[in-house]
């Protein structure tokens, strides 16, 4: 049959699978080995950072006006994607540099992303965002921490918990109330960097996975700033931060279907490998039906996290019911496909002598941050309910 241009939408384009095959590249020689040791030491991969940087990939998303690579959010989804596949932790290199900057290409001055986003794009900072606390974490209007105008400055006070690379990042978009008692209508965003006199981090969380990426608290105590640090207009910054978790919760999706890729990859090589009763492991039909289950979840996770990343790039009116789902599938199936590797691998899943543990444990985290996979569904619910979404 003659090819139909029509239906290429259902086809990568040649670019993003160039995208896909040069990271993957970059991934395979240098972040898919340290990986484990990553894991092991819980400590910030720097050696893969170097490697992503060298190869313009930690921070893809940043216009070529910034000195950035200028790859679209579908490209860099599939960036963070093959990050993921080899790496979980260091796929929140890209991940995170696209949350933190989001608030500045989304409402910043021009002189203020002139100022910070060319240090993003050359790899010399990364940029991390600041909005959950001690006791605001869903509920983010909850907020206390506050940011005071005086004269040209704003004075910062408060503490952010579970802040994403916090310490190794220079720059960081900080959520602050500006109008106390207002909820989310006295919200304003500002750009914090980490030698400002006042700020500092608390120790590294111990958690469960991605432990090569640092959580700490960030605390702000009499951080004064330069007023034109506001990030688009004052009590704005909830709208703002809204906005750019719609677009972030594909990078989300992204990791959760590389992390469930690479889970998938391993274990279909190892039933095959595996022999039992005098025959391949793989020859059960028991162990193929698992195997079917996880390819088919993770196709659709795929399409649909690619669907998202579309959106994003086009800012289309149902990004935020598509980030959202996409966000929460895919996660969903991350979790799913990474436990089922671990069961597919028997007892020596359970070992840390093979990846899919370190898969199973990254992967939970998708579940969780840039909102829960229960605030996702009343998000989508809402969408629907609202008539917000034509599907």
């Amino acid at each position: 049959m003659a090819a139909n241009p029509q239906f290429d939408v259902y086809r990568l384009p040649e670019e993003h699978q160039a995208i896909r095959d040069a990271t993957r590249e970059v991934c395979d020689a240098e972040v898919a080995p340290r990986a484990a040791e990553t894991d092991a030491n819980a400590a910030f991969p720097q050696k893969s950072y170097a490697a992503l940087r060298a190869a313009d990939l930690h921070a893809p998303h940043i216009e070529e006006k910034y000195q950035g690579a200028g790859i679209d959010a579908l490209g860099t989804a599939i960036v963070i994607e093959e990050v993921a596949r080899a790496c979980a932790s260091s796929s929140l290199i890209p991940a995170v540099n696209k949350l933190g900057t989001m608030p500045l290409i989304l409402a910043a001055s021009e002189e203020l992303k002139a100022k910070y986003l060319p240090q993003v794009a050359s790899g010399e900072a990364m940029f991390s965002y600041c909005l959950s606390e001690p006791e605001a974490g869903s509920d983010v209007a909850g907020m206390t921490t506050k940011a005071v105008r005086d004269g040209d400055t704003y004075v910062l006070n408060g503490a952010k918990r579970w802040i994403t690379n916090a310490g190794e990042s220079e720059f960081y978009t900080v959520f602050a109330s500006t109008e106390p008692g207002s909820g989310s209508k006295g919200i304003s965003a500002f750009v914090v960097e980490k030698s400002d006199s006042g700020v500092s981090f608390g120790a590294p969380e111990h958690k469960l996975g991605i432990k090569g990426s640092p959580t700490r608290e960030v605390f702000f105590d009499d951080v004064r700033i330069p007023a034109d640090r506001l990030i688009g207009a004052e009590n704005e910054g909830f709208k703002i931060a809204m906005r750019t978790l719609d677009h972030t919760r594909v990078t989300i999706a992204a990791q959760a279907v590389g992390i469930a890729q690479g889970a998938l990859d391993y274990a279909a090589g190892y039933v095959q490998e595996r022999q039992q009763f005098g025959k391949s492991v793989s020859q059960f039909q028991g162990v193929q039906f698992m195997l079917a289950d996880a390819a088919m979840k993770l196709a659709a996770a795929r399409q649909m996290t690619y669907v998202a990343a579309a959106k994003s790039e086009r800012e289309d009116d149902d990004l935020t019911f598509y980030g959202a789902s996409a966000k929460c599938f895919a996660s969903d199936v991350a979790m799913e496909v990474t436990t089922d590797a671990v069961q597919l691998l028997g007892g020596y899943g359970y070992t840390t002598d093979y990846p899919v543990e370190r898969m199973m444990r990254d992967a939970k985290i998708t579940q969780i941050y840039e909102g829960t996979n229960q605030v996702q569904r009343i998000v989508i619910a809402r969408q629907v309910l609202n008539g917000l979404v034509k599907l």
